[in-house]
């Protein structure tokens, strides 16, 4: 049953990718048609996976008796499945109607579903071969949505994006031949799949290509030094290619981090050796810089892509912690992020859509005229902040606890200190649009209707902004959920 489901999940939006592809001259109706029910149809089937026992599998086929393409559900695939499928859905949804804002529709509509195609195969990857092969298909699959306008602008970001994501993919097949060397199988193994005699006298080879794969799936979540490419793909891509980027598409390289580190070399082959310290290092100067410069942009979209740089980098701390908590603050972050920051660029696009404001100094009385959608911002700001009931709160005090867990000096205090001082500078690029644009001050004059535009504009960031919040008030189910699967891997 799984691999009937699996084979549909790969076949119904490389399908109709292909039929949209085909669709140019076609109405905007049946474009939009085909693009939701795909969408809608990749839902129900990860409905009816979750009806399956947890660790199904099925080979597709064999290369050598090494190289498999093969497939298995676990609770990490369930999780990334989730963000994939519902946020997809949301933001194709959205972009029924904001792609009246630019032309090659169908062509944009064919390389989101194919960019779905590649995340689905790459979140039920069995070993680091399928995994690694999703991986590259997701950048090419995705680089066409950055290059949507065609401006010079959009063909320097998405070639930015080619040339980061290509570096990194090498880096993590660097790290690919090595581990093959001295592990006992390529499939992903609970505790790590090395071979601790074949590495016996090797540690230090094998640590330096630990450092050098994970930073190189690094790239792909925007952890530093290879995050470039995310503050100059956002602005230039449309909004509903911008929010699966953000919230779905930089979680491949979370998951191919986390499969690395907790699959492949083991989290105790990691505990305590310089790279720990370094990817800890790394993970929070992103986290720092990352807020910084997003509190110094004054480009909206560019702001949240800072934001996002920074925010991911938050995930990463939690896994590179290898304590429970921390793995579970960042589980949850991976939840929480993708709602809020898929929210937050679906809004952004709105705003565009209908004023054609693209700065945050542009948005004064914003709320005036478009208050469901900066309500929205509002709520989803105040989750990536971290304010309770909202949703982020949860996954930061984790995140917290795992740092004092950790007993790793400098570390255990560094780390919250430093996700304390994120969370202000996150309030202080994240407010002000909200403040200025519900209280633009006595003299100011609303001009315009109050209006969001039509249900495809403002339903997805009603639902994600509900979600976010709501997450947040009634996350115990949702915390213990994310406890378990920590439990697999520690």
């Amino acid at each position: 049953m799984y691999a009937v489901l699996m084979i549909l999940m790969l076949l119904i939006p490389a399908g109709a990718g292909i039929a949209e592809a085909c669709m140019k001259r076609a109405s905007k109706t049946a474009q939009d048609a085909l693009l939701v029910s795909a969408l809608a149809a990749e839902t129900l089937l990860y409905a009816l996976l979750l009806f399956l026992p947890v660790n199904s599998s099925f080979l597709l086929f064999s290369m050598t008796d090494v190289l498999t393409i093969k497939f298995r559900m676990d609770g990490f695939s369930i999780l990334f499945l989730a963000l994939v499928t519902v946020g997809f859905l949301l933001s194709g949804i959205f972009a029924t109607a904001y792609m009246d804002h630019s032309g090659n529709r169908s062509s944009f509509y064919a390389f989101l579903l194919f960019s779905q195609f590649a995340l689905v195969g790459m979140d039920n990857a069995a070993n680091l071969i399928t995994m690694y092969m999703f991986f590259e298909m997701a950048t090419l699959l995705s680089i066409p949505l950055v290059l949507h306008d065609r401006t010079p602008e959009a063909i320097g970001a998405s070639m930015k994006y080619l040339f980061y994501s290509i570096a990194g993919a090498l880096l993590g097949l660097l790290f690919i031949f090595v581990a093959s060397r001295y592990s006992d199988t390529l499939d992903f193994t609970r505790g790590g799949s090395l071979n601790l005699s074949a590495v016996s006298g090797h540690e230090t080879l094998l640590l330096v290509v630990s450092l050098l794969g994970i930073v190189g799936f690094g790239a792909k979540a925007g952890m530093y030094p290879l995050h470039g490419w995310l503050p100059d793909a956002h602005p230039v891509a449309p909004a509903p290619a911008s929010a699966v980027l953000s919230g779905v598409i930089t979680k491949a390289g979370v998951l191919a981090i986390l499969r690395l580190i907790y699959f492949v070399v083991g989290p105790d082959f990691l505990r305590g050796t310089w790279v720990q310290t370094v990817l800890l290092s790394l993970a929070l100067l992103t986290v720092f810089m990352g807020s910084m410069m997003a509190y110094r942009q004054d480009v909206l979209k560019k702001r949240l892509a800072y934001s996002s740089v920074s925010q991911i980098s938050y995930v990463l701390t939690g896994l590179f912690l290898l304590t429970d908590q921390g793995v579970q603050g960042g589980l949850l972050q991976i939840l929480f992020h993708a709602c809020v920051k898929i929210c937050l660029f679906l809004c952004a696009g709105s705003i565009i859509f209908h004023s054609g404001k693209t700065r945050v100094s542009e948005l004064l009385g914003i709320g005036k005229t478009m208050p469901v959608t900066l309500w929205s911002f509002t709520i989803a700001s105040l989750s990536l902040i971290g304010i309770p009931p909202a949703a982020g709160f949860i996954s930061k005090w984790y995140l917290a606890e795992g740092a004092l867990e950790s007993g790793l000096p400098v570390m255990n205090w560094l780390v919250p200190v430093i996700l304390l001082i994120s969370a202000l500078l996150t309030a202080a690029y994240l407010l002000p649009v909200t403040i200025r644009g519900f209280f633009p001050g006595k003299d100011y004059a609303v001009s315009g209707e109050r209006s969001d535009g039509i249900p495809e504009f403002w339903l997805p960031l009603v639902i994600l902004a509900a979600m976010s919040l709501l997450l947040g008030i009634f996350g115990g189910t949702v915390t213990e959920w994310a406890a378990s699967l920590a439990s697999l891997v520690l």
